[in-house]
C-alpha cells in the first residue's frame, strides 16, 4: 500500500497562482491530480507517466496548469496559473501500481488516493 500526502492548496484571488504537491511512500507508476467539487463527480485534471513521455491536461485547465514529476523523490506537482473561480475544488493525487501503462485522466485506473487538498479561488 502506498501513501500518498498533498501540500499546497489554500485560498488565492482569481488570476492568481498556487503550486501542490504529493508525496508518495513507495514506488508509483502513472500519477495523476483529480478534483471534486461539491455535488459534481471527480474529474481529471492532469497525469503524468513516468518518464514524463505521456501527459495529458483536462481541457479546463490547458495553458494554465502544469504538470510535473520528481521520480528520485516520489513527488508530483501541479503549478496552478491564472486560478479562476471555477477551479475552487478539493484537489487529490492519485497513483498506480504499473497496472495500466498509458497513464490516463481516467479516475478508475488509480488505484492509490490521497486526502487531498483544498483550493479556493475567490473572485
Amino acid at each position: 500500500q502506498v501513501r500518498l500526502v498533498e501540500s499546497g492548496g489554500g485560498s488565492v484571488q482569481a488570476g492568481g497562482s498556487l503550486r501542490l504537491s504529493c508525496t508518495a511512500s513507495g514506488y508509483t507508476y502513472c500519477m495523476g491530480w483529480f478534483r471534486q467539487a461539491p455535488g459534481k463527480e471527480r474529474e481529471g485534471v492532469a497525469t503524468i507517466s513516468p518518464g514524463r513521455d505521456k501527459i495529458y491536461y483536462g481541457d479546463s485547465v490547458k495553458g494554465r496548469f502544469t504538470i510535473s514529476r520528481d521520480n528520485a523523490k516520489n513527488t508530483l506537482y501541479l503549478q496552478m496559473n491564472d486560478l479562476k473561480p471555477e477551479d475552487t475544488s478539493m484537489y487529490s493525487c492519485a497513483a498506480d501500481s504499473g497496472r495500466y501503462f498509458d497513464c490516463r485522466l481516467s479516475r478508475d485506473e488509480y488505484e492509490y488516493w490521497g486526502q487531498g487538498t483544498q483550493v479556493t479561488v475567490s473572485s
